[in-house]
């Protein structure tokens, strides 16, 4: 069958190099894409945001699968269009409906969500503009440090976490009046959670799941987990500490509650489940969902998933989920991001990127790059994200390390400890 892929991101160019694996792929196109998921299918110029260019994509190029990479098209109804488009009857969605993506949408419909289905995730409150005196006051019963969430999405800033009640005050106003849009026209101030992260996927459609491999990722800028937040810096799969009893406890409390609110709600959901874990004592809470794969999850995830990824979906798609067995690669899987001197703050482009012919023992996905007149440039503060396979984590980490090295950009920034809280 022919697919269209929607995004341009490492995410993409990993799920661009794992289907066009699959038999089941006749022809992939990739919608922007970048010049590393050129090497595995058709990049088409598209605003991912014009559904009826997608429409028009879809109709020319005889597409039967729609793979949405991204958040903001789901959110914003992309299945809900081709879905209810009689000239797109039978193509495939990969994502939820509108009505499953508010889980990634609205942090307040998600506490809302968890709290309603026994999930355990951290206490908060929600304020508006026209409560800004009581959120205020709500700010001086909590002990910081304080969280502040942008409610809407708001492309990874929305997230704060201050340690003095009178800055988070500040904050909340600055919020509340528009910093993020329309997307902090709502604010969710949650207890903090001092624990240790990682990452949780699963496959569904609606009804039953399949647990994908779990990871890890790094997302400040600096080594130690210093400085600002990024969209990750690097990855690992498995996690060391995630035993057998802690995803026993993730299942029965976390991915079984949340399934179940899917169905009892009538969500449409058809697609990924990322939900974002801490660990706090060894008790498993929530801190996030999203409505797809995460990033720079995906480029250690997917190259640990040995099956057919195009099947898979397929049988996620036809409801055929529960006779499909996740079969995983028992090495681990190590990512190290490429990224642009600057980021996450202002940072430069065009910069071109050399000795890509020179990495060894490595998975090369691109994130923010493009070709120019015959050669590789960056395009983005995530450049180039590393994965190696190792016997150990660090083992593969001393291959994604070593290949750093070899890559090269004016400007390239990278962090040499990844994984450094695991040993």
């Amino acid at each position: 069958m022919n697919i269209l892929l929607i995004g341009s991101g490492g995410r993409e160019h990993t799920f661009s190099w794992k289907m066009s694996q699959s038999p089941l792929c006749t022809q992939l196109f990739i919608a922007p894409g970048n010049a590393g998921t050129a090497q595995h299918g058709t990049n088409l110029p598209l605003d991912i945001a014009n559904f009826e260019a997608v429409k028009t994509i879809i109709l020319e190029r005889d597409i039967k699968m729609v793979v949405v990479g991204p958040e903001a098209p789901l959110v914003q109804g992309i299945y809900d269009f081709i879905e209810n488009d009689t000239a797109l009857n039978g193509v495939m969605v990969i994502g939820p409906a509108k009505s499953g993506a508010i889980l990634e949408g609205s942090k307040a419909f998600s506490k809302a969500f968890m709290a309603e289905y026994g999930i355990p995730t951290a206490g908060y409150q929600e304020f508006s503009l026209a409560e800004l005196e009581a959120g205020m006051n709500y700010i001086d019963t909590q002990t910081p440090p304080i969280v502040l969430k942008a409610d809407g999405l708001a492309a990874g800033k929305g997230v704060l976490i201050i340690n003095d009640r009178e800055e988070a005050k500040v904050a909340l106003k600055k919020m509340l009046e528009g910093q993020f849009g329309a997307a902090s026209s709502k604010v969710v101030i949650e207890e903090f959670l001092d624990g240790i992260e990682f990452s949780v996927f699963t496959l569904t459609d609606g009804k039953d799941y399949k647990i994908l491999p779990i990871a890890k990722d790094y997302k400040r800028i600096g080594e130690g987990d210093t400085g600002l937040n990024t969209g990750g810096m690097g990855c690992v799969s498995p996690v060391p500490f995630v035993d057998a009893e802690l995803m026993k406890k993730v299942e029965e409390r976390i991915i079984k509650p949340t399934i179940k609110g899917i169905q009892a709600r009538g969500m449409t959901y058809k697609g990924f489940v990322f939900f974002g874990i801490i660990r706090v004592k060894n008790e498993p809470f929530v801190i996030e969902y999203n409505c797809r794969m995460g990033d720079p999850e995906t480029e250690v995830v997917f190259p640990r998933l040995k099956n057919d990824l195009v099947k898979l979906m397929t049988a996620m798609s036809n409801g055929e989920l529960s006779n499909q067995t996740i079969e995983i690669d028992e090495r681990s899987a190590t990512a190290v991001f490429l990224v642009s001197g600057g980021y996450p703050e202002k940072y430069e482009k065009g910069k071109e990127i050399r000795n890509l012919d020179q990495v060894k023992n490595t998975l090369v996905f691109h994130a923010g790059t493009k070709a120019v007149d015959n050669k590789i440039v960056t395009n983005g503060g995530r450049v180039i994200a590393l994965t190696a396979l190792g016997d150990t984590m660090e083992a593969a980490l001393a291959i994604s390390n070593q290949n750093a090295t070899i890559i090269d950009f004016d400007g390239k920034n990278y962090r040499t400890d990844i994984g450094f809280d695991l040993v």
